[in-house]
């Protein structure tokens, strides 16, 4: 009998239906050494909460994150919130010996991401894990396996974007767009993720960042309809339309230079209409190219330069076969594609095993790793800043 693994989940919105999702169905579909148990979820929303815990199958539900943290029944705190909440929901967890899974980015700040990276080594009984939850599609594993082989030899570019349009004048003002909450805008949102995705296939890091634009274009946004009370106790939705000042990029462009000598062009937006989630990578070597688009996940295009020139192509990887696409057999027979909910449970899985002494199918990103990652968000911030290429030993 697998042992458990009480987790505490705080934060019930997107990513908390995403998280729940996942730990409802690992123990269904992967052979996990330690089963996650749906023990507490923790949320400042009370009137929701209750309908929400009994909908995804948490057991209890909780106003307080610093009570459930340092109940002595939790082993993994799970952290879903805006992120100026992540470094101290996280240390906290740490100090009481919980393992900490934490959204991404890191920290809203390069200083919150090193307070974090140095709890966790403080620590170091208790495991860490960041959702960057991508790396665990299909046709993203192989990538990586491929690039690992040597399959593309010596890498020359990478190049990366990662476009949405949902942003755009009528999105209201929501914590997202408020540089004290979030830190930045499309950057951290949507960058994190590319960089990651750039680091993780390659191999390689980032050593720096050569020229950076950051752009907000809607300065004045909604505020958010707010409920008003009238004396006799009746609620309605304020009629009035009200904005408030966005603070953070809407957009920004970097390029970069990697430690094995490739060059590369980052692009992240929430306001590139027609895009819905369309996280791309292309990485171009010496002896061939691997690309990948989020929006066709189940997908990874290849090219093998060593072919006949007269009838050589990209080659269109269909990666749901079992044996051969990392995590595909845990789920359909060849050719019934999975979607965006099955990284989650890719990652819970990867969780467990780790949890349970066992290697992961690839590796996970923990708070030393995702670090890493902060610090190339932070050198593209500083090089819009002071219009000046940064390196990343400038940065610590």
């Amino acid at each position: 009998m697998a042992e458990i693994c009480n987790v505490a989940l705080i934060g019930h919105k997107s990513m908390g239906r995403a998280h729940s999702n996942a730990y409802l169905k690992v123990g269904r579909f992967f052979n996990v050494p330690v089963q996650p148990v749906m023990h507490t979820i923790v949320g400042t929303d009370l009137i929701s909460l209750a309908p929400f815990a009994d909908r995804w199958g948490w057991q209890n539900y909780s106003t307080s994150w610093k009570e459930i943290v340092k109940n002595p029944d939790i082993h993994l705190v799970d952290i879903t919130t805006p992120n100026y909440l992540h470094a101290e929901q996280a240390i906290v967890a740490l100090a009481a010996g919980k393992h900490v899974a934490c959204e991404k980015p890191l920290g809203a700040t390069l200083r919150d991401a090193k307070a974090m990276k140095n709890a966790a080594l403080r620590y170091k009984k208790s495991k860490t894990f960041v959702w960057f939850n991508y790396r665990r599609c299909p046709a993203v594993a192989l990538a990586y396996r491929l690039v690992a082989e040597g399959r593309l030899g010596r890498l020359f570019h990478v190049r990366a974007s990662f476009l949405q349009d949902w942003g755009g004048p009528e999105t209201p003002l929501t914590w997202r767009f408020q540089k004290k909450y979030a830190g930045s805008g499309a950057h951290g949102d949507l960058a994190a993720h590319i960089i990651d995705l750039a680091r993780f296939i390659t191999g390689n890091e980032i050593t720096e960042v050569c020229g950076a634009i950051a752009e907000t274009f809607i300065v004045e946004r909604p505020l958010p309809p707010s409920p008003v009370r009238s004396a006799h106790g009746a609620i309605s939705v304020r009629p009035k339309r009200q904005t408030g000042k966005s603070d953070v990029d809407d957009a920004t462009v970097f390029i970069a230079r990697f430690s094995g000598g490739a060059i590369g062009v980052f692009e992240a937006s929430r306001v590139a209409m027609g895009h819905r989630n369309n996280n791309q990578i292309e990485i171009n070597g010496e002896l061939g190219s691997l690309r990948f688009g989020f929006e066709d996940m189940n997908v990874l295009w290849y090219y093998d330069a060593r072919e006949d020139r007269r009838t050589a192509g990209w080659r269109r990887i269909l990666c749901t076969a079992a044996g051969a696409h990392p995590y595909a057999g845990a789920w359909w027979p060849e050719g019934r594609v999975i979607g965006y909910e099955h990284t989650f449970v890719n990652m819970v899985a990867d969780m467990m095993a780790v949890l349970g002494g066992e290697e992961p199918i690839i590796p996970l990103p923990d708070f030393a790793n995702a670090y890493e990652t902060q610090r190339v968000l932070e050198a593209a911030l500083l090089a819009c800043k002071h219009r000046a290429a940064v390196k990343l030993t400038e940065i610590r």
